[in-house]
């Protein structure tokens, strides 16, 4: 039996195996895509105390090498159920089971989409949400990028050093995103912003051909002819599986300041809790927590 499960190898994941490990805790860390989440599709991560700056894939690439030197073990598999029984945790995935005494979700957030029609369908044929996966498609071509906060205004950032124009579109008549990001998007001639632009229809058959937009204050219409486009507008929590063991908030799961849950061993850290503010830096607060916590509870109780 496990000492602890992890499901998520995202930042706040590794973080707490990298803990639980010092602590000589046997971790398995249980991801479904790939490790590190969606910062390791971040351009520049310049928000760690001590590294001025660092790419998203470096800094994924280097924290998952610490954790596997210290003796982590990752299954790469999709939890499908979690149950507990006799005060041990098993854990149902699609191709196994694995019983722990303690469980930590870690499972983060997707991307969230605009909820129109033919968005799904285009989806790689004009349709993207990762800007860095997907900009260098589109070189010397004009993009529209849909967003607000610090994703949208990176993205824009990356796709303007590959694209001739960047058409950034805001739902709201400013940016929620730092300042300091705000500043380089306003000083590059070739992202033009607009504000106050709401998406109402995407139009194309087999490719991405035009999209639509209802401006929110004077109810204008204006169409955009791109073959590329670019939603950032946030995430969405994936924590159904989990709801007879915790409470959720608007998807999120509710935990104290020790991480738990409401079920005893049962801890959650990272982007999937409920949480005023989600930043890689208090991913890694979440994870060491967690991991002191769970550490306790495993030696107190077996």
């Amino acid at each position: 039996m496990l000492d602890t499960i992890i499901i998520g190898a995202g930042p706040s994941g590794l973080s707490c195996a990298l803990n639980l490990r010092r602590d000589n805790k046997e971790v398995l860390l249980i991801e479904k895509e790939g490790i590190g989440g969606q910062i390791a599709k971040s351009p520049k991560v310049e928000n760690i105390p001590g590294t001025k700056s660092i790419s998203g894939l470096e800094f994924v690439d280097n924290l998952t090498a610490q954790v596997m030197d210290l003796g982590a073990n990752f299954e790469f598999d999709e939890v499908i159920s979690i149950t507990k029984e006799n005060n041990v945790f098993k854990v149902n995935t699609k191709y196994n089971s694995f019983e722990s005494k303690t469980v930590i979700i870690a499972t983060g957030a997707k991307h969230r989409k605009m909820n129109l029609p033919n968005e799904d369908e285009l989806i790689g044929k004009g349709i993207s949400y990762c800007a860095v996966c997907d900009g260098a498609f589109y070189k010397d071509q004009d993009v529209v990028l849909i967003g607000d906060a610090n994703t949208a205004l990176q993205y824009s950032l990356v796709l303007s050093s590959y694209c001739k124009h960047v058409y950034l579109n805001t739902l709201f008549d400013k940016f929620f995103g730092d300042k300091i990001l705000v500043s380089r998007v306003l000083e590059k001639n070739n992202i033009i912003v607009e504000h106050n632009l709401n998406l109402i229809k995407i139009n194309g058959e087999n490719e991405l051909e035009s999209l639509i937009f209802e401006n929110t204050q004077t109810k204008e219409i204006k169409e955009f002819k791109t073959k590329g486009c670019f939603i950032a507008i946030g995430q969405i929590p994936q924590n159904e599986i989990f709801k007879e063991l915790v409470d959720l908030n608007k998807g999120f799961i509710i935990t104290n300041e020790k991480m738990e849950t409401k079920t005893s061993g049962l801890y959650a850290i990272g982007d999937c809790k409920d949480k005023l503010l989600r930043q890689l830096t208090t991913s890694f607060n979440d994870g060491s927590i967690a991991a002191y916590f769970a550490s306790h509870y495993i030696d107190t109780n077996f």
